[in-house]
């Protein structure tokens, strides 16, 4: 692993986290995950309360190159990107952050 990759890692907070494991997990489950079930979802958590917020995590995301959005029938879709799939792997396994459910992958709404 290079040190840039370990260095971005490293400064990843909670929502980059959770929007990363929520894309992976949307993913792995054939279901398609977007900007608004990201907002929800952080919302739900009391992690924040504005689109903004949610919407400046998956631009920082995007940029690091951990996740691909896409247009796609009026909804940005969040896809997670094989160095995306590295970053959860190293967060996950560093126990930083506790990972939590997703209201809309768990259908608890």
């Amino acid at each position: 692993m290079s040190e840039l990759f370990a260095e971005q890692v490293e400064h990843l907070r909670e929502t980059h986290f959770l929007v990363l494991f929520w894309a992976a997990k949307a993913e792995s489950k054939s279901r398609v995950y977007n900007l608004t079930n990201a907002f929800d979802d952080l919302k739900a958590h009391d992690i924040t309360r504005t689109k903004q917020t949610a919407m400046a995590c998956v631009e920082a995301l995007c940029q690091l190159r951990f996740l691909n959005v896409r247009d796609e029938r009026n909804r940005k879709n969040l896809y997670i990107t094989t160095h995306g799939a590295k970053a959860i792997e190293q967060l996950a396994t560093s126990h930083r952050f506790q990972v939590r459910r997703s209201t809309f992958l768990e259908g608890i709404a």
